[in-house]
Formats: structure tokens, C-alpha cells, sequence
């Protein structure tokens, strides 16, 4: 039997290790993407009832963002695999942004 440490990730598995000033899940139904030639920037919104607010924030490299693409685009044909197709939600033509 292999032994380890307490707590120690088993062998080839990474530890996450969640920080704790992350007060927990926010709801997000709408992003907004921007990108340069280093990064993008992935803010993601909170839109009701005409207003909203940005509930969380990523800027990451451009291939990290194209695995994390991939990991979604597997998960979603998981997930219609299991319970069926998903519907693309239907947004107005109102023009979503931010007022200066």
C-alpha cells in the first residue's frame, strides 16, 4: 500500500487549494470578452431588470483560455448527451455595456 501524507495530493494529482476570500458562487448570465495579442479579459455580468452588475473577472493567456474553451465544449456535449439538447437563450437586440 502506498502511503502518504495527510492532506498530500495522490501521485500525479495537483492540489487546489481555494483562497479564502472567495465568498462563494455568484451568478453569471451574461459575459463580456475582450482580448490582446498577451491576454484575454472574461468579465462576467449579472444582468436584471435592465441593470446589472460585473460578478466576477478572469484575464488569463490566450492558451489557457482555448483548453478552457475545449474543457467546455466537452462538458456541454457530456451533459446533451445525458439530458438533451441545450437551447440557446434568445437575448434582445438591447445593447448590454457599460455607461461612462
Amino acid at each position: 500500500m502506498n502511503k502518504q501524507t495527510k492532506g498530500a495530493a495522490p501521485q500525479g494529482k495537483q492540489e487546489i487549494k481555494i483562497s479564502d476570500n472567495i465568498p462563494g458562487a455568484e451568478y453569471a448570465n451574461a459575459m463580456q470578452v475582450n482580448h490582446t495579442k498577451d491576454e484575454f479579459q472574461i468579465m462576467f455580468l449579472n444582468i436584471f431588470a435592465g441593470s446589472g452588475k460585473v460578478t466576477g473577472k478572469i484575464i488569463s493567456t490566450p492558451g489557457h483560455v482555448k483548453k478552457m474553451v475545449m474543457a467546455l465544449t466537452e462538458n456541454i456535449a457530456k451533459y446533451e448527451e445525458k439530458f438533451g439538447k441545450i437551447e440557446e437563450i434568445k437575448i434582445d437586440n438591447k445593447e448590454i455595456g457599460f455607461k461612462g
